[in-house]
Parts: C-alpha cells; structure tokens; sequence
C-alpha cells in the first residue's frame, strides 16, 4: 500500500500500564534497552504496526516486552506533548491492565529488564510516563473500588 500525504504525519505508539490489584499494589516498569533514554525505567510499549489498532499495540508491546500476555486492557488516555519523544512526533495511546499479583517477567525485545515497582516507591520514569502514571492511578483507583 502506497500513501502519499501533503502533511508530515506523527508516529503512534501505544504503552501498556499494568498494575497488581494486591494490596500494596505493584506496576510493571521495563528499562530501557536502547536510546533514547537508555537504562532508564518505562512503561512497556512501542510504535503501531499498520495492520493493528493502538489497543492490539499495546498489548503485543507487553508481550514482546516482558513475556506478561493480557486479554483485557483500558484507554487511560492519548498523550501529545509536541516534544515528549526526542526520536520526533510522537503520540501515543496509553491502556491500564489490571492483575490479581506480580506474574514472573523479563526483559525481551529492546528491554533490558522487567520488575515490578511498588506505586508508592517508583523510580523516575522516561519520557512523559510520570503524566501517565498519575492519570493511570486515578484510572486503577476508579476501576478497583
């Protein structure tokens, strides 16, 4: 398929949030194998294929990711800050998955490592992924009453 745009167009990623429902709960963070942002911690996530939509994204990048396969996700929301990628415009879409305990993970694909942090003691995140890990806080605590 051939596409020829008078505009420059941005590309879309999609980061997947995953989050324990124990009672100190947890998030599944990747470091980050590659620049940008290389050994720092981050949701996992990617750039969409042409053939899938932002969800599927999503959870094909956590797959890949961290080995960790989910069925069920939630729109946290879309994230557009011209300047949130130093790659280039970028925009991505952001989902919240929900599980009972931390699953065994990995570092797969372009991350380093895989762990699970407790909410209340994160590291700094890459990115503009501490904007998404508040909004996808106040998502968890609407969703886990």
């Amino acid at each position: 398929m051939t596409y020829t745009y008078q505009y420059p167009r941005p590309a879309v990623t999609a980061d997947c949030v995953v989050i324990t429902t124990e009672e100190v709960p947890k998030v599944l963070l990747i470091q980050r194998g590659n620049e940008p942002y290389k050994g720092h911690w981050a949701f996992p996530g990617g750039f969409m294929n042409m053939d899938e939509t932002a969800e599927q994204c999503a959870i094909r990048e956590l797959e890949e990711e961290t080995g960790l396969v989910v069925e069920r996700v939630r729109q946290i929301g879309a994230y557009s800050k011209v300047d949130r990628d130093p790659r280039g415009r970028t925009i991505s879409v952001a989902y919240l998955a929900m599980v009972a305990s931390q699953i065994t993970v990995a570092g797969h694909d372009d991350a380093a490592q895989a762990a699970w942090f407790p909410l209340t003691d994160l590291p700094v995140l890459a990115f503009d992924h501490q904007d998404i890990m508040a909004d996808a806080i106040a998502l968890y605590h609407k969703v886990n009453r």
